[in-house]
């Protein structure tokens, strides 16, 4: 012992799976309907479908990672065990991007959708207020952030066991295809390959939350089996919330352009399927996804600031300090707090387009890391170790290539400056600050 205070251990499988599913923001579905249904021809669940498909070889990389290396460090720590130490650095300095983007992102959606409500009151109080509470709320035990959420993704969920009871009502009563159990939302004759794959690579970013629970390896109950289960658990229980509400609202609108704004339709729906009172509840289920989000996502971020504070490749004094009451990186947390303060001046394009970038680096990284593991440290090398540490992560890199070719000019162009500022200061801290960095050392 080092006589510093360090993150303890109270995690269990449930409240990995609760804190991942809150992340993901089950919401999201309705937000990307209209988008993802004009692009894939009237097919969104079956774009889930091979999301979830695809996005599992990923998890399953994560799950490999996370029982050799148990870090908080995520795909920083993966990559600078197995890789080399300073790509590790870059991958966690990219990384940040998507962990400190995405409060940014439910705190500007929050504002709007207050404003829209309440529009007297200046939407920047509103973004203040959302900063304000999910801070204080991370200032706390990680169980207190556990607990919270629960509740925040259990009203999610009961929304959309909701919404797909008033759908059955409307499609029993001929609305839409008229039929409970139909096959075109998944399959038609003029279904496009093509259209699908590019529908997927827009949903993918509604899977990323299953690999920030790895963030919290560290106060995790026997993390080497819980948060790898959690991972799987989270990514599949995201999918079939995620096909299950589309597959509805496919179904009772299999053309989308009889809605009046396509890019915007969810509120339209929940209007026409339950009247003005179920749009009330479902602009509450939509704070509570934005207020889930933000919440876990800033105990993520605040947690991978921790492991490279730790590590040395940050101050250790600021960002490798847990507070010793109450067992959360205090300082992380204020810090993070401050820096979403910025929000005010984002708009929703630029910080969508930062998060992107660190997803799809973390989520290419973990599969690479996975491979380098089996060429590097795997003695016996079976056939399943074949599929599971070689052939498998392949997969899931070729999904993700796909993926980054359809990634847009600025998400590329701003993750590419953020990335060569993280290069510029690794530079100064070895070259000119003459730091050591020495590996943290994960023994059986």
């Amino acid at each position: 012992m080092n006589g510093r205070a360090e993150l303890t251990r109270s995690l269990k499988l449930w409240h990995i799976v609760v804190i991942g599913l809150g992340y993901m923001a089950p919401m999201a579905v309705f937000d990307t309907f209209g988008i993802v249904a004009e692009e894939t021809g009237g097919h969104v669940p079956a774009a889930y479908a091979v999301t979830l498909l695809a996005i599992l070889f990923t998890a399953a990389s994560y799950g490999k990672m996370v029982r050799a290396f148990p870090s908080a460090g995520t795909a920083y720590t993966y990559t600078q065990q197995t890789i080399h130490p300073y790509a590790g650095f870059l991958v966690g300095w990219a990384s940040l991007l998507d962990y400190l983007f995405l409060p940014m992102i439910n705190a500007l959606l929050t504002g709007v959708y207050l404003s829209s409500v309440f529009p007297e009151v200046p939407t920047r109080w509103w973004i203040i207020g959302f900063i304000v509470l999910i801070t204080l709320l991370n200032v706390f035990r990680v169980t207190v952030t556990a607990s919270v959420n629960s509740f925040l993704v259990l009203f999610q969920i009961a929304f959309v066991v909701l919404f797909a009871g008033l759908s059955i009502r409307g499609l029993v009563q001929g609305e839409g295809l008229g039929h409970i159990f139909n096959i075109q939302p998944f399959f038609s004759p003029d279904l496009s390959v093509v259209a699908l794959l590019s529908g997927a690579s827009i949903l993918c970013f509604s899977f990323l939350g299953f690999d920030a629970v790895t963030t919290l390896t560290e106060e995790t109950v026997e993390a080497k089996k819980t948060i790898p289960r959690g991972i799987l658990l989270v990514a599949l229980a995201g999918g079939a919330l995620f096909i299950t509400a589309s597959y509805f609202m496919q179904s009772l609108f299999p053309d989308v352009s009889v809605l009046s704004d396509p890019e915007a339709a969810s509120a339209e729906i929940a209007l026409f399927i339950g009247g003005s009172v179920f749009q009330l509840v479902f602009l509450a289920a939509a704070l509570s996804s934005t207020l889930a989000s933000g919440l876990v996502s800033v105990t993520s971020v605040t947690r991978l600031l921790y492991a490279m504070g730790r590590d040395g490749y940050l101050p250790k004094k600021w960002f490798g300090y847990v507070h010793p009451k109450l067992k959360t990186p205090l300082l992380n947390v204020l810090l993070v707090g401050t820096l979403m303060l910025s929000a005010l001046y984002l708009d929703l394009l630029t910080a969508t387009s930062f998060i992107n970038f660190g997803a799809l680096i973390a989520f290419s990284f973990v599969n690479l890391s996975v491979i380098a593991f089996y060429l590097r440290f795997k003695q016996d090398r079976s056939i399943a170790d074949w599929w599971g540490y070689l052939l498998a992560p392949l997969i899931g890199t070729a999904f993700l290539a796909f993926l980054w070719l359809s990634l847009d000019t600025q998400s590329m162009m701003l993750g590419l400056l953020w990335t060569f500022v993280g290069l510029v200061y690794l530079l100064y801290l070895v070259k000119i600050k003459g730091a050591r960095l020495e590996l943290v050392k994960f023994d059986e």
